[in-house]
C-alpha cells in the first residue's frame, strides 16, 4: 500500500537513523556525523557516514544512499512495505487503517495463507508417518539431516488420491479454496477433485516473508512423467516472481555480500547444511526478469552456480540472454560451472565446503560467458567464420540498454577480436595512417567484394521500416553523413557506437559504416550511388522528409563545417542521453510495477523530467532545436 508522507517523516523523527543503524554497524562520532565501515563493502578505513539532522546515511566506498528504510532494503533485502512496518513498530506509529474493501481482501488472503501452512504441517506429518519411509530414506540418502528437513518443512504427500482433500475438509476448508490454491486438480473434465501432488517429498515455496504459498514435489515413483512437479499459478504464487529460499537467504546474502542462485531446492538446502545459507533456486523455469530483479536486490553481483553438463551450460546460456537486457552499472552476474555430471548436491556430500568455495572461487565474468559461448559455436580458423562470430557478438551486445555499459562491453570484445589471428581478424574499423589522421579502412579485400542490396519495394515493407514512425533526431544524425560524407572520415567510429531506434536508420547507418569501411573516398555522388546500389532511396527520402525545419541548414552541402560539426555533437550527445533515459525509464516502471512506493515512485518522475529536459533541450517552439546555433 502507499504510505503518506506525513507518517514516514514521523517514523524518521522518532528514530534517529544512527539508532537503526547502529545496530548493525558499530558507529563512533565524528563532529556532527557518524562514521563506521561500511557495511556494504569489505573495508578497513571507515568510509560511512550517519547523519541524524538530515537523516541520511552515505557510503563512500559503494556510493550507496538514503535513509532508514532504504538501509533496512539494501542490508536485509526487505521491501519498501515490509521496513515501513518494521520501523513503525519500532517507533510506536499506527498505520493508516485499511478500507473495507482493504480488510476484506486481506482477511480472504490471510485464510488463504491459513490454508496453505495447514497443507504443509500435513505434509510435514505424514513425513514422520507409516507412509512416509521410503521418503526418509531418500532424504537420509541425500544427507539431510532432521534439523535440515525440519528448517525447510520438507514433508511428504500419501499415496492416496484423496489423503489432504479430506484432512482440509475436515478442518472446514472448502473444495473451491483448495483447487484455488492448487492443492486439487479440478476442471470441467474432473468429476471429482483429487489430490494434485500423491507420493512425493514436499517442499514448501514461501514468499518473502517466510509465507508458505506453493509446494513444489519429487516424485517416489519412477514411471511418474514429471520428477518435479510444482503448484500452479494461484492468488498467492507466480512461479515467475520468486526464487525458493528467499525469505532465509537474504539475511545470509547481504552479511557474506554475494548470493548463489541454482537450479533445484535439494541443490539449496544441501548448500545451506554445508555453510552456504545464501542459495536460492529458480521454480522450475528458466531464470526471468523478476528473479534476476530480486538476485540484484541481494548483491550486485549474484553467482549462477549450474551442473557441469549440457542442460547446465544450456541455462546458463538463457541466464545470459535474460540478463544481457538487464545490465548496469555496477549490476552484473558471475558463472561458476561445476565439474561435469555432479550438480551442487553431489559436490556438497562428496567435497563438503571447500569444494564449493573451490567452484565458487573460480566463477567467470559474464562477458567470459558470453565469450565462451561463440566460441564454442563453432570453428573461427577462417575470416568469414570470424566475421561471423563478430557479428553475432555486436547482436547480442546490441540488446544492453545501458550506452557506457554497452560501449566497455564493445571495448572489451573489440579487444578480444584482435586477439585472435591477426593477418585474418574480422575487418573492423582501425587506428592508423599518417599525419595525426584517422585511418578507417579494414584490411585490404584481395578479390572484389559484393555488396548486398533490396528492392525498393522491399525496402518500403515493415520488415525494414519497421513499422513505426522516423526519429527526426535519427534523420537528422544520418542525414548530415549522407550529405557531407567527409565527417564520416573522423566521426565514423561515434557513429558505429550509436544505438538507433529505427529499422530505416539501421540500414543507413550500415550503409554508412561499410563505405567508411572501404577507405574510398566519397563525394555526395558517389554516396547517392551506393544509396541508389543499396536500395534505400525510398527510405532516405522519407527520413529526409522528417528532419525538423530547423535542422534542414545541416543538410545544405554548403554548411559551414565547423558549425556543422558543432551540431553534430550536442546531436549525437543529447541521443545517447535520450536513450540512457528510455532505458532508465523501463527499469523505473519495472521497479514500481513490482513494488509500488515512495522511492520507485520518485524515480520514475525524476526519470521523467530528465527526459522532458532533454526534450525541451532539443526542440525550440518554432518546431527548430538548439543545434541551429545562429
Amino acid at each position: 500500500m502507499r504510505y503518506p508522507p506525513t507518517i514516514l517523516e514521523e517514523i524518521r523523527a522518532r528514530l534517529p537513523i544512527s539508532g537503526v543503524v547502529g545496530k548493525r554497524v558499530r558507529l563512533r562520532k565524528a563532529g556532527r556525523e557518524w562514521k563506521g565501515l561500511s557495511p556494504f563493502n569489505a573495508e578497513k578505513t571507515p568510509s560511512f557516514y550517519v547523519n541524524d539532522q538530515k537523516q541520511f546515511y552515505h557510503c563512500f566506498s559503494s556510493g550507496k544512499h538514503g535513509d532508514v528504510f532504504t538501509f533496512l532494503m539494501e542490508t536485509e533485502g526487505l521491501s519498501f512495505p515490509e521496513a515501513v512496518e518494521r520501523l513503525a513498530g519500532e517507533a510506536g506509529v499506527a498505520l493508516p487503517k485499511l478500507s473495507r474493501e482493504d480488510v476484506q481482501q486481506e482477511t480472504r488472503r490471510r485464510s488463504l495463507y491459513d490454508v496453505m501452512d495447514m497443507a504443509a504441517v500435513f505434509f510435514e506429518a505424514s513425513l514422520q508417518g507409516r507412509f512416509g519411509a521410503k521418503a526418509r530414506d531418500y532424504l537420509t540418502g541425500r544427507a539431510l539431516s532432521r534439523d535440515t528437513q525440519a528448517r525447510f518443512r520438507v514433508g511428504y504427500a500419501p499415496p492416496e488420491r484423496y489423503a489432504l482433500r479430506d484432512h482440509l475438509a475436515d478442518k472446514g476448508v472448502s473444495l473451491e479454496v483448495m483447487g484455488e490454491l492448487g492443492l486439487l486438480v479440478t476442471g470441467e473434465d474432473v468429476k471429482v477433485p483429487f489430490d494434485r501432488f500423491r507420493d512425493r517429498v514436499m517442499f514448501p515455496i514461501c514468499d518473502v516473508r517466510g509465507r508458505v504459498i506453493a509446494f513444489g514435489g519429487r516424485a517416489m515413483s519412477a514411471d511418474v512423467p514429471a520428477k518435479y512437479l510444482n503448484s500452479p499459478d494461484t492468488p498467492l504464487f507466480n512461479k515467475g516472481r520468486l526464487l525458493y529460499n528467499y525469505h532465509l537467504a537474504r539475511g545470509p546474502a547481504h552479511d557474506k555480500g554475494t548470493v548463489l542462485a541454482v537450479e533445484g531446492y535439494v541443490d539449496v538446502i544441501s548448500l545451506s547444511a554445508a555453510g552456504f545459507p545464501n542459495a536460492v533456486a529458480p521454480l522450475g523455469t528458466a531464470l526471468t526478469e523478476d528473479q534476476l530483479t530480486l538476485l540484484w536486490r541481494l548483491c550486485d553481483e549474484p553467482i549462477l552456480c549450474f551442473d557441469g553438463d549440457k542442460a547446465g551450460q544450456r541455462a546458463a546460456y538463457r541466464a545470459l540472454e535474460t540478463a544481457l537486457p538487464n545490465l548496469t552499472v555496477g549490476k552484473s552476474l558471475r558463472f561458476a560451472m561445476l565439474p561435469d555430471g555432479q550438480d551442487p548436491d553431489d559436490l556438497a556430500r562428496a567435497g563438503g565446503a571447500s569444494a564449493i568455495e573451490r567452484v565458487l572461487a573460480g566463477a567467470r565474468p559474464l562477458v567470459d560467458m558470453l565469450w565462451a559461448r561463440e566460441m564454442e559455436a563453432g570453428p573461427v580458423d577462417t575470416p568469414e567464420r570470424k566475421a561471423m562470430m563478430d557479428r553475432r557478438l555486436r547482436e547480442s551486445l546490441g540488446v544492453i540498454r545501458d550506452e557506457t555499459l554497452k560501449r566497455y562491453y564493445r571495448e572489451e570484445v573489440e579487444a578480444r577480436l584482435s586477439s585472435l589471428s591477426p593477418d585474418t581478424r574480422p575487418a573492423r574499423f582501425q587506428r592508423g595512417g599518417g599525419g595525426g589522421r584517422r585511418d578507417w579502412r579494414g584490411p585490404t579485400p584481395t578479390v572484389p567484394s559484393a555488396r548486398l542490396s533490396v528492392s525498393p519495394l522491399l525496402a518500403r515493407s515493415a520488415l525494414f521500416t519497421g513499422g513505426g514512425a522516423d526519429s527526426p533526431r535519427e534523420a537528422m544524425i544520418l542525414g548530415t553523413f549522407l550529405r557531407h560524407p567527409e565527417l564520416l572520415h573522423d566521426h565514423a567510429e561515434t557513429l558505429a557506437e550509436l544505438e538507433f531506434e529505427g529499422r530505416g536508420s539501421q540500414m543507413l547507418c550500415r550503409m554508412l559504416l561499410d563505405g567508411a569501411a572501404s577507405g574510398d573516398p566519397a563525394g555526395v555522388e558517389v554516396m547517392q550511388a551506393r544509396v541508389e546500389r543499396a536500395g534505400l532511396t525510398e527510405i532516405t527520402d522519407r527520413m529526409m522528409s522528417v528532419v525538423r525545419p530547423g535542422d534542414r541548414w545541416m543538410l545544405d552541402p554548403h554548411a559551414d563545417l565547423l558549425r556543422l560539426e558543432d551540431a553534430l555533437r550536442q546531436a549525437i550527445t543529447l541521443h545517447r542521453r535520450s536513450r540512457t533515459l528510455h532505458s532508465e525509464l523501463r527499469a523505473a516502471e519495472r521497479a514500481l510495477a513490482e513494488e509500488d512506493n515512495e522511492a520507485n515512485l520518485a524515480w520514475l518522475r525524476e526519470v521523467q523530467t530528465q527526459l522532458s529536459s532533454v526534450e525541451g533541450a532539443e526542440a525550440d517552439p518554432d518546431g527548430g532545436s538548439v543545434h541551429r546555433n545562429h
